[in-house]
């Protein structure tokens, strides 16, 4: 193309308009298009993107539930502010790490500890947290009116965390308790509580997280949500869109105490029977199968011939338990309990909890490779939990609580020994307190004759002479030393 002086000035653009042209011309050939046919992205909306999204009228719900919320006030002994072996990191505390390293600071005396709970029924049932009336010697409630009412427990489960109340009323506001199962995760949920001691507060967010596992225990099963939970929210409901109960709010995780948006809840499922045990008779009594468990990784999967790691790996069957009479055996895999699919590791305890004593129940085994089916009889599992122990008749208290010695809690807390009795609480000014005894001390022996369970420490304190001290052979921090408790 050839352009004369008088045209020179436009040979510049031209030829970059036939570029751009040319170019645009052979887009479609390389693959790229214009406008929506792009296959970078897509304009078109989903049905969920589509549909009219529907907030919940937080205003009416929270108008209906807070006067079914109540605020609960424990006053502790001095004994029971002892603070025991805390788990984990700070930042994984619970609420009641929280409150025992709260009032350790300071004076020891009388004091009185906050929470929350919720009206269940209307004859003046109240569920609570187990951490924020355990070791309570007086109990107030005060209701959503304003009036403030002495409590007494009607049962405690100390394994999930939960405390069934009764105060002398009728015709009181409830909440009703909803489907937990139902929960999906970025469900819309309102917390409900009285954090810092500011009664009556209301908090939204959205359900993070279900089937949480935070360590507490072998029945875990925590919802998390990212509502602001604090200190004193412990106990208090966790509302869904509906109006319902879908969670008892538990615990945090908290680098400074506050709230950072985890916190836990113990689900509405996993309440409702531990609740209604606690109703009928005080307590909760679970199923035992009598094995050790672990989750079965890639690698293990591996070397147990497994496909997947779906399951329960067995890593030890206790002697004389359902389980061995079963047949069971180590590095077998529990896939099915009952009918029900153990997919997790996480799962069995729960499912194993729930079955009734004496019951018969098919279980299904992995086992080199193969099928194997076994039946085994549930039977009753023992409670472990730290047991007052008095002494003999006429010779007054030693002053402490005791717990057995597990090989689960020896590696938890760091035991230098396996077996004996820990000591969990120490009553300040009673006899083992003025010999020196303390808190995580073991108990390996009393009066030179060895120390295995409860029974053993019980039995070893009848024999004592009244006018004669008690001497114990404590292991602390791996030191073991005599321990002289003078006659009372």
């Amino acid at each position: 193309m050839n352009f004369t002086p008088k045209h020179r000035r436009w040979a510049g653009p031209i030829v970059a308009l036939v570029a751009i042209a040319a170019l645009v011309g052979l887009l479609p050939h390389m693959g790229f298009t214009s406008g929506p046919k792009s296959p970078l992205w897509t304009e078109e909306r989903s049905p969920v993107q589509t549909a009219q999204v529907q907030m919940p009228d937080w205003v009416r719900l929270s108008r209906e539930a807070k006067p079914a919320v109540v605020n609960i006030s424990a006053k502790l002994n001095a004994e029971s502010q002892a603070p025991p072996q805390l788990r984990g990191r700070p930042d994984e505390r619970s609420f009641e790490d929280f409150f025992k390293r709260f009032f350790d600071e300071g004076p020891r005396h009388p004091v009185r500890a906050g929470g929350s709970g919720f009206i269940l029924n209307a004859n003046g049932y109240v569920v609570t947290n187990n951490h924020v009336v355990e070791n309570a010697a007086d109990i107030q409630v005060k209701l959503g009116d304003g009036r403030e009412l002495p409590a007494k427990v009607v049962g405690r489960d100390a394994k999930t965390d939960l405390a069934l109340l009764k105060i002398e009323a009728t015709g009181l506001p409830v909440i009703p308790l909803g489907d937990s199962t139902a929960l999906q995760v970025g469900e819309p949920v309102m917390a409900i509580g009285n954090p810092f001691g500011l009664e009556q507060t209301v908090t939204t967010g959205i359900v993070s997280a279900t089937g949480r596992v935070i360590g507490s225990g072998p029945y875990d099963n925590f919802i998390q949500t990212d509502a602001s939970i604090n200190p004193g929210n412990s106990g208090g409901p966790l509302i869904n869109a509906r109006g319902e109960v879908i969670g008892i709010n538990t615990a945090i995780f908290s680098r400074g105490g506050g709230s950072v948006g985890i916190g836990f809840a113990v689900p509405s499922s996993l309440a409702k029977t531990v609740i209604t045990q606690l109703a009928d008779r005080g307590k909760v009594e679970r199923g035992w199968l009598g094995v050790a468990i672990q989750p079965l990784t890639q690698e293990l999967a591996k070397s147990f011939k497994r496909g997947d790691t779906t399951g329960a790996l067995v890593s030890e069957v206790k002697e004389g338990s359902p389980a061995e009479k079963a047949g069971m055996k180590t590095g077998d895999v529990i896939v099915e309990l009952d009918g029900k699919k153990v997919t997790k590791a996480t799962d069995l305890p729960g499912l194993v909890a729930e079955m009734p004593v004496g019951k018969n129940v098919p279980i299904v085994v992995m086992r080199d490779g193969r099928e194997v089916r076994l039946n085994a009889q549930i039977a009753r599992l023992e409670d472990e939990s730290p047991t007052k122990v008095a002494e003999t008749e006429g010779k007054g208290q030693l002053g402490l609580s005791v717990q057995p010695v597990t090989p689960p809690m020896a590696r938890e807390l760091g035991l230098k020994v396996k077996e004996g009795v820990l000591v969990r609480d120490v009553v300040e000014g009673g006899r083992a307190a003025e010999a020196g005894i303390r808190a995580g001390d073991v108990i390996v022996e009393v009066d030179r004759r060895p120390v295995r369970t409860i029974e053993d420490f019980k039995a070893h304190l009848a024999k004592q002479a009244k006018d004669a001290p008690v001497v114990l052979l404590v292991n602390r921090d791996g030191q073991t030393m005599y321990v002289a408790i003078p006659a009372a």
